[in-house]
């Protein structure tokens, strides 16, 4: 294996993109003035090979670019091709390509176009004999000068280091090392069983304490059982003599709770009543918001209808079918909006018949809520109460919470109302819109008497076209059954041509007509046979007379 070729760009000295000449496979010589890039050369082979140029910095890399006059170069590579016929470098192929690229944030490695990592090109390296432990297969400038002015002893060392001994010596070491930090842990082992042993030995002797213990806790149990027992029979007997003094105490007890039990009954009658009349509250609510959503979706209809109808008023052509559309449409609308009017006026005396319902409701509630006060109040109150001032305070209290309930009671009216008002003002302001329609109506309708003699003066200009288009057509036909007559003549005619004319001719005039479609020449006119024209008695005598020059194609210069 040996350094066939070197590709530089961008490095250092070399701007432009520079490729040696193959080299030879045993010595080869760079020669070259001072500052021709003899160094620059030899330090680009090494930016490749070995780790001189590793971990490099943004200053270490804008160092190794090209500075010159001219644009800034970002970027350059150098790339090495071996010759890989012993297989040294393991891959599959007899010439190797090694590719560094460098530039101000980038440093990468390409091996034959593929992208590959420093870690891989260090492996493959490693394993084509160039190791980092070994970095003499480059020999620096002034190496060999220095190797003859060595001592002994250096000299012996660079020997090893060539040889790979310095390798060995360095993993001996190593070796040591980790022998002598062996042993340090093997000491810490057997410190560390010793004091084991020794907690052992403490652990027997806590096992036998506890075993004493064990038994001792034994008999405490036992004692605190004993104890237990007899504090039981005494609680026993405690608690029969209050089970009997409980019994006394739930009689009567059970006799009071008897009186409470038939006023909560009474309140709960009371309650049920209350929620009964609640639903009919919310039935009705229930019936005008369903009246409230008729009266919408009338609405709506009554929209869409007028939509649909400027929709007809836009495609009016003076067809009579769509103005019958129309007023059909506004007859339905007419008696939608009618049973409308009908069924509100139906639901408003029923509406208000529900909010006097409603607070009859709500009065007879109250009286029922003093009622039941009344009861609470009765149900004992030498023991609801502590004093006078306490139950003055609680019946203040049940009056607040009366006058909050009586002021929600009357918003909820007013803003009944209030909905009722705006809706009798809807409804007026949707009389007046549908009295504006009914005008916009009237004036479409006399548009449509305008548009519909518009329509059949339409029709009659129509049907003189028709007229004219149907001989049009006629004309149309026999023009096209005589041409493709002549379409037919025309292929009879070349057919008797080709058959006339040599093979090779007519291949060459067929290419010609190609190329000249392909690529759109244009002053191309064709042969001279399908441009001249003259009487047929003279045919024979042109014949003669042209022979193979009525096959030249005419061009313009």
């Amino acid at each position: 294996m040996y350094i066939k070729q070197v590709v530089i760009e961008g490095f250092k000295s070399y701007r432009e993109q520079i490729a040696t000449e193959p080299f030879s496979s045993k010595i080869n010589c760079v020669i070259g003035p001072n500052g021709s890039g003899k160094t620059n050369f030899f330090h680009a082979i090494r930016f490749v090979l070995s780790d001189l140029f590793q971990n490099l910095r943004s200053e270490d890399r804008h160092a190794l670019l090209h500075e010159g006059a001219g644009h800034q170069v970002l970027s350059a590579f150098v790339e090495i091709v071996f010759d890989n016929y012993d297989n040294r470098i393991p891959v599959d192929k007899e010439e190797v390509r090694l590719r560094r690229t460098i530039g101000l944030k980038k440093d990468e490695y390409f091996l034959d176009g593929k992208h590959i990592t420093k870690t891989e090109v260090m492996n493959l390296l490693e394993s084509a004999g160039f190791s980092r432990s070994n970095p003499y297969y480059v020999v620096q400038q002034g190496k060999i000068a220095s190797l003859t002015l060595m001592k002994d002893s250096e000299r012996l060392d660079l020997l090893k280091e060539i040889g790979g001994t310095r390798v060995y010596e360095e993993r001996r070491r190593e070796s040591l090392k980790i022998m002598q930090e062996t042993g340090n842990k093997r000491k810490q082992i057997i410190q560390v069983v010793q004091y084991l042993d020794e907690r052992l030995k403490e652990l027997d002797e806590e096992k036998e304490e506890l075993r004493k213990y064990q038994q001792l806790d034994k008999q405490r149990k036992s004692l605190e059982y004993t104890i237990y027992d007899k504090e039981l029979h005494d609680a026993r007997q405690k608690l029969a003599e209050l089970e009997e003094a409980r019994n006394k105490v739930s009689e009567t007890s059970a006799k009071k709770y008897n009186s409470v039990l038939d006023a909560h009954e009474r309140s709960k009658e009371l309650d049920d009543e209350i929620k009964h009349l609640t639903k009919q509250v919310q039935v009705k609510s229930k019936d005008r918001e369903a009246a409230e959503r008729q009266q919408v979706e009338a609405m709506k209809r009554q929209t869409e209808l007028d939509l649909d109808l400027k929709d007809l008023e836009e495609r009016i052509s003076g067809n009579d079918q769509a103005k019958e559309d129309a007023n059909n449409q506004l007859d339905l609308l007419r008696i939608e909006i009618q049973k409308s009017l009908e069924e509100l006026d139906q639901i408003s005396p029923e509406y208000e018949k529900q909010v006097m319902n409603e607070k009859e409701i709500t009065k007879g509630i109250m009286e029922r809520e003093k009622q039941l006060s009344i009861l609470y109040q009765k149900q004992g109150r030498a023991t609801q109460f502590s004093s006078r001032a306490a139950r003055d305070r609680w019946l203040q209290r049940e009056i607040d919470d009366l006058k909050r309930v009586l002021s929600s009671n009357l918003a909820q009216e007013k803003k009944l109302r209030g909905e009722i008002d705006k809706l009798n003002a809807d409804l007026k302001e949707r009389d007046a819109y549908i009295e504006g329609r009914k005008a916009e109506i009237a004036s479409l309708e006399s548009m449509l008497s305008l548009s519909r003699e518009g329509f059949n003066n339409h029709r009659s200009q129509r049907d003189i076209l028709q007229d004219e288009r149907k001989s049009l057509w006629d004309k149309e036909s026999k023009l096209t059954s005589d041409i493709d007559k002549l379409r037919t003549e025309v292929e009879k005619a070349e057919k008797s041509l080709d058959h006339a004319t040599p093979g090779d001719v007519r291949r060459g005039l067929n290419s010609i007509r190609r190329i000249c479609r392909d690529y759109k020449i244009n002053g191309v006119f064709g042969p001279i046979i399908e441009l001249l024209d003259c009487d047929e008695k003279f045919f024979t005598a042109v014949e003669v007379t042209a022979g193979n020059r009525f096959y030249w194609f005419l061009a313009c210069n």
